[in-house]
């Protein structure tokens, strides 16, 4: 508790939380560190405040709420984000979780006292007792020489569990309850401790202040023709010199075989480390190094920082640099134009001591707007094929179906692998449907689970044998559509053993049920696996938290599950398929 100011006894430094998912304030801690826990009571309701003051800053933390609870961050002790426990509410508001709050005004008539209150574009809040992410982006209220506020404090961005719900709010003055109703250029995070349960841990920061980064005195020698490395632009004679004032290559109107040498000078404002990134975007990533369509270099003074040999078109590089001004330098060719490669664009970014991640000298660019074509789930379940990308790999076959209750998943029907779950709205299908649709991807909308991506169901000789990455036995059949639900009901074969899987809401969207039908034929040992994750831990009400209680599973109360080790150092929960009469049946639901 060093970097925070004496608060009372409702704060405390532990190293592990309980908040039951059904019960309110029946909380325990666990020994330790790294969490600080937040338990009021009528003597004790502290707010959080930290020793350091902030203007701009770039604030990440993970909260966990307790049933029914009720807390704030308020950026600069001011300007609060809302912590409460919104999971499964359909429409949010300004009171929910990941809502700017209201302002308050006693003196205007009543039912209108509250006003500027900003609700999420989603509610994407977890279940109590799983952790839940913030990135906030904030800007602080801009003042004059004498002391006048000359622009407002602005969320510039809110991220909410890997989804995006505010961005570019201005905010006219402090949120109800603030700990201070001035405004001033800094001032102290606060976490609020007198509303209910809570608990915070990894708080990560970058505080930033006024002056940027600058990039002057630009000059550029253009090229033309195929070149082969950048050595050769040092005895060619460059088609045209000019000063420039954004990096963009300005020589001549060839869109391919050009190069370019531009100069100039970068003043950074404070001594330290800075990380610089230089693009290239006609040089992608699957780039034939033996025919490379283009090299780069970033220097500053006489120091290499950032080459770029042809095999990808981006490359960064941290240096320690004094205040102050430096030269730089940067050199690129392009040979020819990959149908999929087709922007020109070059970018040189910064970051650093007091400095936000900046494109420097960006040109201002008219492209083409367009309009997110998006794919709603509004009244009753809705499937699309697609690709999709999961863990960085694009999966070609896959069914993505979305609830109206805004729960949704995504099956790969060859591999029979379940891939992710998420909590929201449904998805975009602009990289499908826009122009050529070149990437044919599908993207989530809402908060995503990330799952293994392992087959469900494999035959095992024991309960000791490992399970597959994928199943050479599995045949997928196709799926029905139930007439009474809508829902599809999924058929494949698993060597002899016939299978039908099928997913569906429960509990107003809260939990997602996950059953299978298996009809074994002659495997034996048929088990089902219900999860796997770098820790799985049995709660005191029954559930399973997997991943430090990044979600939960619900088993029957009569369930014998294994909960195992795997060669990969993580666990695994599996349950066995017991067949009666023939046929055997597994049901559980994911719950977040």
């Amino acid at each position: 508790m060093n970097d925070f100011k004496p608060v009372g006894n409702n704060w405390k430094v532990v190293g592990d939380v309980y908040y039951d998912i059904n019960k309110a304030e029946s909380g325990k801690t666990g020994s330790g560190s790294g969490i600080v826990a937040n338990a009021p009571s009528d003597k004790n309701k502290d707010h959080l405040f930290t020793k350091m003051e902030h203007g701009d800053i770039d604030l990440e933390l993970e909260f966990m709420m307790d049933k029914g609870s009720n807390s704030g961050i308020y950026l600069q002790g001011r300007y609060e984000i809302q912590l409460f426990d919104s999971w499964g509410t359909a429409t949010p508001t300004s009171s929910d979780c990941g809502a700017i709050y209201q302002r308050w005004d006693e003196s205007r008539p009543e039912g209108r006292k509250g006003y500027e209150g900003h609700p999420p574009a989603q509610n994407v809040s977890k279940a109590p007792g799983l952790w839940q992410h913030y990135r906030i982006v904030f800007q602080a209220p801009r003042f004059n020489a004498s002391g006048e506020k000359i622009a407002n404090a602005r969320f510039v961005k809110v991220i909410h569990n890997g989804v995006t719900i505010h961005e570019n709010v201005e905010v006219t003055g402090p949120t109800r309850s603030a700990a201070f109703t001035d405004e001033k250029p800094t001032g102290p995070l606060m976490i609020q401790g007198d509303h209910g349960p809570v608990a915070i841990r990894n708080i990560k920061y970058k505080s930033y202040g006024v002056e940027p980064v600058t990039l002057t005195n630009l000059q550029l020698k253009a090229y033309e023709g195929k070149i082969k490395s950048l050595a050769e632009l040092n005895s060619l004679t460059p088609v045209k010199e000019l000063n420039i004032d954004v990096l963009d290559h300005q020589g001549s109107g060839t869109r391919d075989n050009f190069g370019g040498l531009i100069t100039g000078t970068i003043r950074v404002p404070q001594s330290g480390e800075y990380l610089f990134n230089l693009s290239l975007d006609w040089i992608p990533a699957d780039n034939r190094p033996e025919n490379p369509n283009g090299f780069g270099s970033f220097r500053i003074g006489d120091k290499p920082l950032i080459e770029l040999n042809g095999t990808s078109g981006t490359g960064s590089a941290m240096v320690t640099l004094q205040a102050g001004e430096h030269p730089i330098t940067l050199s690129y060719f392009k040979n020819y134009g990959y149908w999929y490669a087709r922007s020109n664009n070059i970018t040189l970014a910064v970051e650093g001591p007091g400095i936000a991640y900046t494109s420097l000298n960006a040109p201002l660019r008219v492209v083409e707007p367009v309009s997110a074509i998006t794919i709603e789930a509004s009244q009753e379940p809705t499937m699309v094929r697609s690709f999709i990308n999961h863990k960085g790999k694009k999966r070609t076959h896959v069914l993505s179906v979305g609830e109206p209750t805004n729960l949704n998943y995504t099956l790969d029907l060859s591999t029979g692998e379940l891939l992710h779950v998420w909590r929201g709205e449904f998805v975009e299908a602009t990289p499908m449907w826009h122009g050529r649709g070149e990437t044919q991807l599908a993207v989530p909308r809402g908060s995503v689970l990330e799952l293994s991506g392992k087959p469900s169901l494999a035959t095992l000789t024991n309960q000791t044998t490992a399970w597959p990455d994928s199943s050479t036995s599995y045949t997928y059949v196709g799926y029905d559509i139930d007439k009474a639900s809508r829902r599809p009901v999924f058929k494949y074969t698993l060597g002899t053993a016939s299978i039908k899987e099928s997913f569906e809401p429960q509990d107003g969207g809260r939990k997602l049920s996950h059953s299978f039908q298996v009809t074994p034929g002659q495997e034996k040992e048929i088990w089902c696996r219900v999860a796997e994750g770098s820790t799985i831990t049995k709660l005191p009400n029954g559930l399973y938290a997997i991943n430090d209680k990044e979600f939960l599973v619900e088993l029957p109360a009569k369930a014998k599950p294994v909960i195992r080790n795997t060669s990969q150092n993580t666990k695994e929960l599996l349950l066995p398929v017991t067949a009666e009469n023939k046929a055997g049946s597994i049901t559980y639901s994911i719950v977040w």
